[in-house]
């Protein structure tokens, strides 16, 4: 564990420890009064009980799920080893329940817990039931000190209509768009509420006695009571064309005051997609067009029906920011924000921090460069956290928060938009704390304060005295800072249960680690304790955090974490090098880049492409033939002693290309730093740099350096080392006595016979032919580069304005499916089974009431589902690949728990599955080698 967990003691308890006096003042916000039951998993809980403790907080219990226990099979739950008492652990079949019954029996169970056991308060943290209102306020009445914001707090601001209104009454911004069309078509016509009162006397509307004179209620909801009237009785109170009228007004308005967006139609009785059109931009004309149509689509064309259509702006590039809150019902203050728009399928994979200080940084250093639009944008991202704040505070004060919460909204461009707040904790928490502490000071005495670093000691301040605390003054700790989730997913970033973590290296220097406890070895024998990802709840196995001044700094440290991060296992899969690729990608591209939540399915494809492409490489075949060429033109001696160079230097150059070739991600993180080491010229790559440095510079970002001593596998070997090391030594020597500026310039004066200036014609023939041996056989690096062209993965890059241009093949969904499985192969079967693409639990149908989606005898055509796999709380539907008939079903019973690669069913295909021999594979990848080679040689 990193020693970053001590980094964030409260200075209250940091500096009693210490034996020194605290003042009164200092000493009245003590919490070790407070007995929390801790009623979550994973990283959280074993923060909690870290900063519990830290706070001097003792007597706190564990809630236990049966489910959660098997992780270890013969052992507690690493975190849970630390408790000496075990009766402070309290174990249920689960946390929540599987229904609204069996989680109100949860609730009941666990006050229940915490009554017969002394607990006073309770702790949530972030999943399960963090944000329940219904189990909050049962906390509440059950007389329990509930750590996190009060029921109350979690109605007005957690459910999404409440928010709205919430939200619209503060002037926070929301997404824009109008509702109400019928209405201000209604009002169009009788634009006063005589005008109404009049309309409903002649169309003999039931409208409620006085209600129409009610001076709180808008004129645009009296229109639509007007409106709701006529609609039971029947009749019509405007046409479509007086409705498309209005609504065109409404687009028009909206395209102008969003040029580059278009505009969504929306039947108010449509769903699932149906009822709805975009218009495209300037299009405005065909509003009428487009409403006639939703309105067939939706059958909602008769006399008396509700012909309301929404207007919405479309967000096109969303990018998705939170800003961290904090408040006790008095004050509400906001500490930052966070990108989080690195996500896939809703779930959250790298967050960023966005700060004033950073972003200021930023802007000085793109004027510093004369960089004008990057400058404008790093400018307008200042504007819009400023703005986010300003109106996350307001919101916050509106719903009386009283301890943390996240206020979370779209930005698309220079505008945002309030999307809802997360009434908790989240699990990015940390990235804001490690911007930001908080100072709390006497207000009658500045010089008596304390400093909170972390925000569930926050948390814990504001459940004990939240009244009491005075507002606090934010101050800086880092700049910057970033969380890459580890998850137990493939290389498709599919969800992996079942692998076991058998070794997991220390964190280094700079690394800041959260997980629930895994990484700590057995106390008594310094063993790490094997960890079994069973996959009953999500996917994440720990958080992976860095720090720095820059973003750039914060990303290369991260960069730095995962090269050193070693991880083994059996059928262990996580999404590590994922990672490794994925910084790399920002640190190769431009780090200041502007990611939407659209970049990683597409991102993943790009990297599906490269692996396509590394399948069809034979590396052996591809050195035979680099050799060969560099033999040409020699004979006898030299060609003998050259011949000899090359065999010794095979394994120099293919083991660092076999790992790269292997791991698609790795490749994608190699292929971004490295994009300006190269030049394609009349379509051969050309090295703007030494290729022998780039050789050792790939040692060192695959961890391969030397260490001596270490397992042959993971290192360069002795004899390989040996060779790299004389050709940079002498590299670095020439680099010294003669006057080249590069590479480009370095090859040109070697090229030339006539020895240059501290050279003899004899020493400077030997230094050719020692240049020349130490180049034979670099050639073959150009494979990597070579693939990278041939799929246009460069065409992946950040724009000018930080936006990101994605090549619209790579939003094909035929394509992405497909690289999916090029990233990772479905288990090989026989012709006549079809397997389990992952472990989890099968279910043969969508619901218990529907009927199940193939049995025996059923003929199935590709692409019809034939199973879901629920996998750490994520239900996956699995398709058929060809046609075929049932000829047996292989699983009992929906519930059934299998694993990746077991026979689930028996068929018959429709048409003969074509299996290529060895030899025709062999023949295929040197077809495919050999275009490569093309550009290399």
């Amino acid at each position: 564990m990193s020693n970053e967990h001590y980094l964030r003691n409260p200075l209250i308890h940091r500096d009693r420890r210490l034996g020194r006096r605290h003042s009164d003042w200092i000493n009245q916000f003590d919490c070790t009064h407070l007995r929390p039951l801790i009623i979550c998993r994973g990283p959280i809980r074993k923060e909690a009980m870290d900063v519990f403790s830290e706070m001097g907080i003792q007597d706190f219990g564990i809630l236990l799920s049966e489910k959660d226990s098997i992780v270890y099979q013969s052992a507690l739950a690493p975190e849970l080893r630390s408790i000496a008492n075990p009766d402070r652990v309290h174990r249920v079949p689960d946390y929540t329940g599987a229904n609204k019954e069996e989680r109100d029996q949860r609730i009941a169970q666990i006050i229940a817990i915490a009554h017969e056991n002394g607990y006073n308060a309770i702790f949530a943290g972030y999943g399960f039931m963090a944000e329940d209102e219904n189990m909050v306020a049962a906390m509440e009445r059950a007389g329990l000190n509930f750590i996190g914001p009060c029921s109350r707090t979690v109605h007005d601001a957690g459910l999404k209509d409440e928010a709205k209104r919430t939200a619209l009454k503060t002037g926070v911004s929301v997404t824009p768009g109008i509702d109400n069309g019928t209405a201000l078509t209604l009002l169009k016509k009788h634009p006063t509420i005589a005008d109404l009162k009049t309309l409903c006397a002649d169309q003999g509307l039931a409208v409620e006695e006085g209600v129409l004179d009610n001076p709180d209620i808008s004129l645009e909801d009296k229109a639509d009571l007007v409106l709701a009237a006529s609609y039971r009785k029947g009749i019509d109170l405007y046409t479509v064309d007086e409705l498309s009228e209005t609504l065109t007004e409404a687009v028009e308005k909206m395209t102008a005051e969003y040029p580059e967006n278009r505009v969504r139609l929306k039947a108010i009785s449509g769903g699932g997609g149906k009822g709805q059109r975009i218009l495209g931009i300037g299009e405005a004309a065909r509003t009428s067009e487009m409403v006639r149509e939703i309105l067939n689509e939706v059958k909602t064309t008769g006399v008396g029906d509700n012909k309301n259509v929404l207007v919405e702006l479309n967000i096109e590039t969303t990018r998705h920011q939170e800003i961290q809150v904090i408040g006790n019902g008095e004050w509400c203050m906001t500490m930052g924000g966070r990108d989080c728009s690195l996500q896939m399928h809703e779930q959250k994979l790298l967050e960023v921090s966005v700060t004033v200080e950073s972003l200021q940084a930023a802007i000085t250093q793109a004027e510093a460069s004369g960089n004008e639009v990057e400058t404008r944008i790093l400018k307008q991202d200042l504007l819009t956290l400023e703005a986010m704040e300003d109106e996350a505070a307001r919101f916050g004060a509106a719903v009386g928060l009283d301890s943390v919460s996240t206020f979370e909204c779209i930005v698309d461009r220079d505008k945002h938009f309030f999307m809802e707040m997360n009434t908790r904790i989240q699990v990015e928490h940390r990235v804001t704390e490690l911007c930001y502490a908080l100072k709390f000071a006497n207000p009658d005495n500045p010089e008596e304060h304390f400093i909170v670093e972390s925000l569930v000691e926050a948390m814990v301040l504001l459940a004990a005295h939240g009244e009491k605390l005075p507002r606090p003054e934010r101050i800086l700790r880092h700049n910057d800072s970033v969380e890459a989730r580890l998850n137990a997913t493939n290389q498709a970033l599919q969800p992996s249960a079942g692998g076991v973590i058998e070794a997991w290296s220390d964190a280094v220097e700079g690394e800041i680690r959260d997980d629930q406890g895994i990484s700590l070895h057995n106390p008594d024998t310094d063993v790490f304790m094997k960890y079994t990802l069973a996959g009953a709840y999500d996917s994440n196995i720990a958080l992976l955090l860095t720090v720095g001044e820059t973003r750039l700094d914060t990303y290369e440290r991260m960069a730095e974490v995962i090269r050193q991060t070693n991880m083994r296992g059996k059928d262990l899969a996580t999404n590590l090098e994922f990672h490794y690729g994925l910084v790399n990608w920002f640190i190769g591209q431009n780090i200041n880049a502007r990611p939407t939540t659209r970049f990683i399915v597409p991102y993943l494809t790009a990297v599906g492409e490269l692996k396509e492409q590394a399948n069809g490489v034979d590396l052996d075949y591809a050195w035979r033939e680099v050799s060969r060429a560099a033999l040409e033109g020699h004979d006898g001696d030299a060609a003998g002693a050259l011949a000899t160079a090359l065999d010794r230097k095979s394994t120099l150059f293919l083991r660092p290309l076999a790992r790269l070739l292997e791991e698609p991600h790795v490749l994608s993180g190699w292929l971004s730093i490295n994009r300006d080491c190269y030049t394609l010229i009349e379509g051969k790559i050309c090295w703007n740099e030494n290729p022998v440095e780039l050789l050792a510079d790939s040692y060192h970002y695959l961890n391969m350096d030397f260490v001596a001593g270490a397992p042959a596998a993971s290192v360069i070997w002795d004899h390989d080392n040996e060779v790299l090391q004389q050709a940079m030594d002498f590299y670095a020597e020439l680099n010294n006595r003669v006057d080249a500026d590069d590479w480009i310039s370095l090859q040109t004066l070697l090229a030339q016979g006539e020895a240059p200036a501290g050279f003899s014609a004899a020493g400077w023939n030997e230094v050719r032919a020692a240049h020349k041996g130490f180049q034979a056989g670099a050639e073959i690096l150009a494979i990597l580069p070579a693939i990278a062209e041939a799929t246009g993965y460069y065409d992946l890059a950040v724009n000018p304005d930080l936006s990101i241009h994605i090549p619209e093949r790579l939003f094909d969904g035929e394509l992405q499916e497909r690289m999916a499985k090029v990233l990772v192969p479905p288990p090989v079967a026989k012709s006549d089974e079809i397997l389990a693409e992952s472990g989890g639990m099968f279910y043969g149908r969508e619901t218990p009431q529907h009927d199940v989606y193939v049995k025996e005898g059923d003929h199935f055509n590709a692409g019809d589902p034939l199973y879901i796999v629920e996998v750490m709380k994520m239900f996956n539907k699995v398709y058929a690949p060809f046609s075929g008939t049932i000829e047996k079903v292989l699983v009992e019973d929906d519930g059934v728990i299998i694993s990746k690669g077991q026979p689930l069913f028996k068929i018959t295909p429709d048409e003969k599955i074509v299996v290529q021999t060895p030899e025709e594979i062999a023949a295929r990848r040197r077809r495919i080698t050999g275009a490569f080679l093309e550009q290399i040689v």
